[in-house]
C-alpha cells in the first residue's frame, strides 16, 4: 500500500493535483484505501488534461461576448433548413413515409440521454421515473415506451413487416441501478427486454474555477457525469456502436430523458434527413424572443455546433431577415439525428429542422416551486396538447352536467386547457387516426382515451 501511496502522490503532483491528499493524515485506514482505489482509477494525464480544460472554458466565460465570437458566428443557411410549419402537407407526408421505411428496415434505433438525477425536481431518483401528475399517472419512461411501441406499430401496418426500435439508454453511475431496477419492475414496458440496451457514461471529477478537483468529503473526489458530451466515449467505451452495426441499425435519434413531447424515431425527422442525405442533424424550435435563454444552432467558423445565449451578442440576437424572423432563431432542443458512418468516423454534412414548441417541447427540470419547465408545466403542455388533437379530431367536451365546453382549438402550450384529456401513445403516435374514435362524441372531461376505451368507442 505504501507504494501505490508514493505512485499516486507523484501521478497527483504531475498532473496538478496534489492538493486531493492534503487531508490524507486525518484519514483512517479505510478511508485512506478507498481515497487510493478512487485515484488509482484516473489517468494522470487525462486528469490534468480535464482540469486545464475546465478552467480554459471558466476563463473564456469571462471573455467579452463580442470577442469570443464577433463575425465567426452564421446561421443555417436555408437550404440545409427544414420545418415542419413552412412546409407542404405533401413534403411532409414524403418524409414520414421516408422515416417510417427506414423503421420498418429495422435501421432506425433511439438513444436516451439520461445520466442525471431528480436533483432539481426534489426527487431522489432519475427523472424518467417521474410523475407528472396525468390522469394515467404514467411516468416518463413509460410514455416513452409507449410512443416507441407505436411507432413501431404504425411502420409494421405501412409496410407489412414486424420491426424493432432499438432503445439504447445512457445512464449514469447515479441512475444505472435504479433505471434497471425500474424496468424489470414494470416488465420493461412491454418492450422486448433485449431490445433495451442500458450503459453508463463516464464519471470524472468536478473542477473548480481555478482548475483544481474538488473533494466532496476529506477521503472523497466529488464525481460527476461527463454531460451529453461524454456521449461518444461512452458509446466506444460499452462497444454500442458495435452492437448497432450488428443489429443493422443506420440511423439514431438521440434525445433527452425530461421533455414530455418528445417524439422518439420521429419519422418526419428520420425522413427529412434522411432524403437530405444528412450526417447529421438537429430539431430546433423558434426562439420566442430575441434573448430568450436557449442555446442557438448555428455556424461558428464553418463548424456547426450549439452556441450557448450568453455568447451571442444582444445586437446578433436581435438581428432579423427580411421576413423580420430571427437570423438565429434556431433555440436548441437536445434533439439528434446521427447516422452510424457519422459516430464511426466524424463527417460534415448537417441539416436543422424547425418543428413547432408547443407540440415538440417541453422539458421537466424543475420542481413546481419554480416558474418553468416544471412538473405542472410539463403536464399542462401535454394535455393541452391532446385536447387540440382530440377538437381537430371532431370531438365535443361536456362538464359533469352534459353541458357543452367551449372549444379553444389554438390552445397554447402554456395554456391550460378547458377539459382534461389524456390520449395513450399506444392510441395515437402524435395524433394520427383519433377520428374514428372521437368524431361527433361527446367526451366528458376529464378522458383517458386508453387501448380499452378506443374498443370501446369504434363498438359504440
Amino acid at each position: 500500500m505504501a507504494c501505490l501511496e508514493e505512485e499516486i502522490r507523484a501521478r497527483l503532483e504531475r498532473a496538478g493535483q496534489s492538493h486531493l491528499l492534503r487531508f490524507w493524515g486525518e484519514l483512517d485506514p479505510a478511508q485512506r484505501d478507498s481515497l487510493l482505489e478512487s485515484l488509482a482509477k484516473l489517468d494522470a494525464e487525462e486528469l490534468g488534461e480535464h482540469c486545464r480544460r475546465a478552467a480554459e472554458a471558466c476563463a473564456r466565460e469571462e471573455e467579452p461576448r463580442q470577442e469570443r465570437l464577433g463575425c465567426r458566428i452564421e446561421p443555417v443557411p436555408p437550404e440545409f433548413f427544414g420545418s415542419v410549419c413552412r412546409s407542404d402537407p405533401r413534403t411532409l407526408e414524403q418524409w414520414e413515409e421516408e422515416g417510417l421505411r427506414k423503421i420498418s428496415q429495422n435501421k432506425v434505433a433511439v438513444l436516451l440521454l439520461a445520466g442525471g438525477q431528480g436533483t432539481r425536481l426534489g426527487v431522489p431518483y432519475p427523472k424518467g421515473m417521474y410523475d407528472v401528475g396525468l390522469p394515467s399517472h404514467k411516468t416518463l419512461y413509460q410514455i416513452q415506451a409507449e410512443r416507441i411501441r407505436r411507432v413501431e406499430q404504425l411502420a409494421g401496418d405501412k409496410f407489412g413487416t414486424r420491426c424493432t426500435v432499438p432503445w439504447y439508454i445512457m445512464t449514469s453511475e447515479f441512475t444505472l441501478g435504479p433505471t434497471e431496477k425500474f424496468f424489470q419492475e414494470h416488465n420493461y414496458f412491454n418492450l422486448e427486454k433485449s431490445n433495451i440496451i442500458m450503459f453508463e457514461q463516464r464519471m470524472l471529477p468536478a473542477v473548480a474555477f481555478d482548475g483544481k478537483a474538488i473533494l466532496e468529503e476529506k477521503g472523497k473526489i466529488a464525481m460527476a457525469p461527463d454531460g451529453n458530451g461524454g456521449l461518444y466515449r461512452a458509446l466506444m467505451d460499452n462497444k454500442i456502436l458495435e452492437h448497432m452495426e450488428r443489429c443493422g441499425v443506420q440511423y439514431i435519434h438521440v434525445y433527452c430523458v425530461d421533455n414530455i413531447l418528445v417524439k422518439m424515431a420521429d419519422p418526419v425527422f428520420i425522413g427529412f434527413c434522411v432524403s437530405k442525405g444528412a450526417d447529421c442533424g438537429a430539431k430546433v424550435v423558434e426562439k420566442a424572443y430575441p434573448t430568450e435563454p436557449v442555446g442557438v444552432v448555428c455556424s461558428v467558423d464553418g463548424v456547426y455546433q450549439v452556441v450557448e445565449y450568453s455568447e451571442i451578442s444582444l445586437e446578433t440576437a436581435q438581428r432579423r431577415n427580411a421576413d423580420s424572423r430571427l437570423t438565429y432563431s434556431a433555440g436548441n432542443i437536445c434533439n439528434h439525428f446521427f447516422s452510424l458512418d457519422f459516430l464511426k468516423a466524424v463527417t460534415e454534412k448537417f441539416v436543422a429542422f424547425e418543428v413547432p414548441r408547443e407540440e415538440e417541447f417541453s422539458p421537466l427540470k424543475n420542481s413546481d416551486a419554480a416558474d418553468k419547465d416544471t412538473p405542472i408545466t410539463a403536464r399542462r403542455s401535454l394535455l393541452s396538447q391532446h385536447y387540440r388533437w382530440a377538437v381537430k379530431a371532431g370531438a365535443r367536451f361536456v362538464n359533469g352536467n352534459g353541458q357543452r365546453i367551449p372549444e379553444k382549438p389554438s390552445l397554447s402550450g402554456d395554456d391550460e386547457p378547458p377539459a382534461i384529456c389524456e390520449i395513450s401513445p399506444l392510441v395515437s403516435y402524435f395524433g394520427e387516426g383519433l377520428e374514428k374514435y372521437l368524431k361527433a362524441k361527446d367526451l366528458k372531461s376529464p378522458f383517458l382515451l386508453d387501448e380499452t376505451k378506443a374498443e370501446t368507442l369504434t363498438r359504440a
